[in-house]
């Protein structure tokens, strides 16, 4: 089993990837495989509502959005890091998650996920609250810890520190690979996902 780590910040070693490292600790000592994925700080472009994806398959932006969809096909759980900007998550991981989850959606349903936040003071919260909703409208099972899923610090060392928001990162993990190993066992004795109804009507109608 293998759970990709999405790296949300524009720093690659910084704050957010102290966090999701903690976790991805916790996972291979489960013998689970972990991918920390880092989506750059160059430029993305937002989803433009051009619908093409319905119909090739994959964005039209020629990204790294498009390769995470592909890893996401064949990856059994997520966990998407984010630093807190104005208590929200960056703009960048939402631009990224936008696109993915809209071009993409099969790839993520049924599968288990968590957000983690990482802040020098405050906005973690609404932040976990903004990435957790991709999460519930693509039936996705959500992994919470023992703790709210954040850490503390300006700096990498400062994280370091903050003892009980590691293993807040550390229990996400832990936590994460059971439930990974409940699904596998299901899924050894026939056990399927639920075939979900789908009708879209405007809010008015």
């Amino acid at each position: 089993m293998k759970v990709l780590l999405v790296n949300g910040s524009s720093r690659k070693n910084g704050c957010t990837y102290t966090a999701l490292n903690e976790a991805a600790r916790a996972l291979n000592e489960e013998d689970i495989e972990t991918e920390i994925i880092y989506i750059g700080n160059e430029a993305l472009p937002d989803c433009i509502a051009c619908h093409k994806c319905r119909e090739i398959g994959r964005c039209i932006f020629h990204d790294n959005v498009n390769e995470f969809v592909e890893k996401a096909k064949s990856a059994d759980g997520f966990i998407f890091g984010s630093p807190v900007y104005y208590a929200h998550p960056s703009g960048r991981l939402l631009t990224f998650m936008d696109r993915a989850f809209y071009s993409g959606s099969a790839a993520f349903r049924f599968k288990p996920a968590a957000a983690v936040l990482s802040a020098r003071r405050a906005g973690t919260t609404a932040s976990m609250d903004v990435i957790n909703k991709y999460f519930t409208i693509s039936s996705m099972p959500v992994i919470s810890s023992t703790y709210w899923n954040q850490v503390y610090g300006a700096q990498p060392e400062q994280i370091s520190k903050d003892k009980e928001g590691l293993m807040t990162m550390y229990n996400i993990g832990k936590n994460m690979a059971w439930v990974l190993n409940c699904l596998e066992l299901g899924k050894e004795h026939g056990l399927t996902h639920p075939e979900n109804e789908k009708v879209l009507t405007n809010f008015i109608q």
